[in-house]
């Protein structure tokens, strides 16, 4: 199974320290049998092509790929981390690892496996990318590299393709249930059970060799009882390791005689194990397939079954040691993707709706809380962060800043696969929004707003999702208005135009004026990212007439500095004079010096753009005399060089020669300080 931490390179000494022999159980073991498949799979690495073999030219160069196929619970994950291990020395540029299906049996979208593997090699991913955009990236991500991919629990080929690298030096391991027949040129390694000695000496390392050497005729019954069933035999084995008096004879006869409604290995191992556990944890696992993503931690646990923090982490680790659940790092447990269907039968037989329900909303409100005192440790403020955290008990606390950004870190894949199961869900609406809205701030406050944009982006449809489901059109038009400014930082500017408009009619709709005036804003930035000068001056003429409505000064003042920007580029150069008196005019108004200067340097700009350069050099002088007011150092030091600049053309170079030692004086002699920058761009 995909670490929760998902979005970073597997390295080898992860993979090392992941449990073997036997497909995600709770114990760790040393890895047993399977050595003819294990050179098997070594031997395909270079064995010559089906499509070669068959007279078939192969349509592009591309990775090796393999295929380990085998039922939930034979191991297949087990063999692949550990054929990956012995290889690895042959790849130098590391191993990938993805998941493609989650413990409750739900396909992982091939965007977010791509992200996943792009972020593992440091590749930043643009929020919103399309699926041909980034497996194009990662294929040109890979090129000229020596790495393995791991691609974990596939289900048919369509999602396996679109991650397959074009570098005939990589190598692809897949496991599947199934042989995959639309990827070509794969040879499946199809997987049984372990042989007997195989799967008696896995359970002498569950239980001890003192057991088996004393009986080794009734190990190997129970062996053959779990007909080698690597997740069988591990269930069985933390049975026996938690009962250090039962005897292994009388366990293979109890499998025996089980009803033949249990017919597989794996149903009699886990019944073994459930019927043995006392109630509350009877009840407490049979709520585990509610955890998102297949991950637990104590918080978890504990909001699910309704206990204390202490005693659902007690819990959680005798589970770990029946081979219930597995330990991953960082305190969280993995549900095992074989036990998830029959504890999700037992969920849906055993527990009623209501309460099924309410364990889930308990969830989410415990994961709100969590996240309310993460985004806390990120303040600045540490009076402030402590009178926030006053209502919190002390479980919910971190001890640190540090401490909450590791949490947030891995617990991301589980904190949106909880936010998207609770938009599904349609029962837990309130929740949902609250979590999702938890979870953005708390990223942005760890990580800004540029590094978190591709999970904001996934966030932010969330919540649309909601608010059309629910008629929420102020909700509506927030959410398209924070994608389409994702869009538009990524280059997707007829996106985001079509979501600017949109968010107009939902802010209309909602008789909105702060999310009107944002959107004609808005859409008059896009024409003017696609160079329509016409239409760009036209939406920022309707923004600057709602704010002139509503007495808005400040609007007011960058809505005028916009259109002058637009008047300038058009080359409508009276025009962007008067826009720019009006902003000037605005900035005096409300004492904005800075907004001010800035105002008049543009218009110094502009007079010098339309053959005045004294009118030019009138203007440059005042906007110094307010940046010094301001103490705004940049500033100065670009007006003294335009300053420099008309005088050199008025046929002044002596003068042009003073202005330029004070902008040097000002800021040293790098000339990219000395860059004027519009404060309405």
């Amino acid at each position: 199974m995909c670490p929760p931490r998902s979005t970073r390179v597997v390295a080898l000494r992860e993979l090392r320290s992941q449990p073997e022999g036997r497909e995600r159980s709770g114990s760790v073991t040393d890895f047993v049998g399977r050595r003819r498949e294990l050179k098997e799979l070594r031997e395909d690495i270079a064995r010559t092509g089906l499509d070669t073999l068959s007279g078939r030219k192969a349509k592009s160069p591309r990775a090796r790929v393999l295929l380990i196929a085998g039922r939930p619970g034979s191991g297949r994950t087990a063999l692949a981390e550990t054929f990956v291990r012995e290889v690895a020395a042959d790849y130098p540029d590391g191993v990938l690892k993805v998941r493609l299906t989650s413990p409750g049996g739900e396909n992982v979208a091939t965007e977010r496996a791509l992200r996943t593997l792009l972020e593992g090699l440091g590749h930043p991913t643009p929020p919103g990318a399309a699926e041909d955009e980034l497996s194009s990236t990662l294929r040109a991500a890979l090129g000229g590299r020596k790495v393995i991919v791991l691609v974990d629990d596939a289900v048919d080929p369509y999602q396996v393709d679109a991650l397959l690298p074009d570098t005939p030096e990589c190598l692809v391991v897949i496991t599947a249930e199934g042989p995959l027949t639309g990827i070509p040129d794969v040879r499946p390694c199809t997987l049984g059970g372990l042989d007997t000695p195989s799967a008696v000496a896995m359970l002498a390392q569950l239980i001890g060799d003192t057991r088996v050497t004393a009986d080794p005729r009734a190990a190997e019954t129970l062996a053959e009882e779990c007909v080698g069933q690597p997740a069988a035999l591990a269930l069985v084995g933390g049975w026996l390791a938690a009962h250090p008096k039962a005897a292994v004879a009388d366990v293979a006869k109890q499998l025996h005689d089980m009803p033949p409604g249990t017919s597989s290995p794996l149903d009699r191992g886990f019944r073994l194990v459930y019927e043995s556990l006392p109630q509350p944890a009877q009840r407490t696992l049979r709520l585990l397939p509610l955890a998102p993503a297949g991950v637990i931690d104590s918080h978890t646990a504990s909001a699910l079954a309704g206990c204390s923090v202490a005693a659902a982490q007690s819990t959680l680790e005798d589970f770990a040691g029946l081979g219930l659940v597995r330990h991953a790092p960082d305190g969280l447990f993995l549900l095992p993707g074989c036990i998830a269907p029959l504890l999700q039968t037992l969920l849906e037989t055993k527990e009623r709706p209501a309460e099924v329900q309410l364990a889930r909303a308990r969830m989410l409100e415990r994961t709100v809380r969590l996240l309310h005192s993460c985004r806390v440790m990120a303040e600045d403020d540490a009076e402030d962060a402590r009178e926030k955290l006053d209502g919190l008990p002390r479980a919910l606390r971190f001890p640190d800043r540090r401490a909450a950004a590791t949490w947030l870190d891995t617990r991301l894949p589980a904190l949106s696969a909880s936010a998207s199961l609770a938009v599904a869900d349609g029962g837990l609406d309130t929740l949902a929004r609250r979590l999702v809205a938890a979870l953005v701030r708390a990223l942005v406050e760890h990580r800004g707003t540029a590094e978190a944009a591709p999970e904001l982006y996934g966030l932010h449809r969330l919540v649309l999702d909601v608010a059309e489901r629910r008629n929420l059109y102020r909700e509506q038009a927030a959410a398209l208005l924070n994608l389409a400014d994702l869009d538009a930082e990524t280059g997707r500017t007829q996106e985001a135009l079509e979501r600017y408009r949109a968010a107009l009619d939902a802010g209309r709709a909602a008789n909105d004026p702060y999310a009107t005036g944002r959107a004609m804003e808005s859409v008059g930035g896009a024409y003017q990212e696609l160079a329509d000068w016409h239409r760009a001056a036209d939406w920022f003429g309707r923004a600057l007439s709602q704010a002139l409505a509503r007495g808005e000064r400040a609007d007011e003042a960058r809505l005028y500095g916009r259109l002058g920007n637009v008047h300038t580029y058009a080359g409508r150069y009276g025009d962007a004079l008067r826009s720019w008196r009006a902003a000037a005019a605005g900035y005096r108004k409300l004492a904005d010096v800075p907004g001010q200067a800035k105002a008049l340097s543009e218009m110094a700009r502009i007079q010098e753009y339309a053959g005045r350069p004294e009118e030019s050099l009138h203007t440059c002088r005042e906007a110094v005399e307010l940046a010094r007011k301001a103490a705004d150092l940049r500033l100065q030091a670009a007006l003294q060089v335009r300053l420099a600049d008309t005088l050199d053309r008025l046929g002044d170079p002596a003068a042009a020669r003073l202005h330029r030692s004070a902008a040097e004086r000002l800021l040293g002699d790098d000339p990219a300080a000395c860059e004027i920058r519009s404060g309405s761009d």
